[in-house]
């Protein structure tokens, strides 16, 4: 019998669960369905607030790359049940992960969010589409939310996914959060103050 999760459980994996002892607990995770490897609506919504996530990959020799893509939320967008896609920019010109995708249709994301100390795994395949402009256009962000030139569309397809609990996760906040908190402190304080001010003007009549 195969589980989702046998993607990453390999039986070398499996054996050293069974040697340190957590064999037990993810014996009986399989046995009660395993890792989705569809995408919930609960993960579509985490998907399309994250500003950032991380693109793994291997080449022909097994020599793994990970590249980070970020843009304005939702830039990546959930196409199905299965399928995520993104617009990707224009860079350095090394086409590392283009090449490796060339070689080797397996692909990882990693989606780390700070402020809510969450993290998501995605495990996959990927493929570089070059020749549907329609389509480029239709996942390329405004210019108004981001500036950046789009060259390709990168396809995932999910085979499984993950959440991991928040242990050792450090709490960041993005700066537009920070920024948005402190107009909102500020904006509070003007209404305080102006009560205050006509506050002591009624006193004084």
């Amino acid at each position: 019998m195969t589980y989702t999760s046998d993607i990453a459980f390999t039986e070398s994996v499996k054996a050293i669960q069974s040697r340190k002892g957590s064999r037990d607990i993810y014996a009986r995770m399989e046995e009660n369905g395993g890792w989705q490897s569809e995408i919930t609506p609960e993960l579509a919504g985490f998907i399309a607030a994250q500003r950032s996530f991380y693109l793994a990959t291997v080449n022909a020799e097994g020599q793994p790359y990970i590249q980070h893509r970020g843009g304005p939320p939702g830039f990546l967008k959930v196409i199905d049940r299965q399928t995520l896609a993104f617009a990707d920019y224009q860079g350095n010109k090394q086409f590392i992960t283009q090449g490796n995708l060339t070689d080797n249709p397996r692909a990882f994301i990693f989606l780390m969010d700070y402020a809510n100390r969450t993290r998501v795994k995605i495990w996959g395949s990927a493929k570089v589409v070059e020749d549907q402009p329609a389509l480029l256009t239709e996942l390329m962000p405004s210019r108004d939310l981001y500036k950046a030139r789009p060259e390709q569309v990168v396809i995932f397809t999910i085979d499984a996914w993950d959440q991991n609990c928040p242990q050792h996760i450090p709490q960041r906040i993005d700066r537009e959060d920070v920024e948005e908190l402190l107009q909102q402190r500020d904006q509070r304080i003007a209404e305080l103050e102006e009560q205050v001010r006509l506050l002591k003007g009624a006193a004084d009549e």
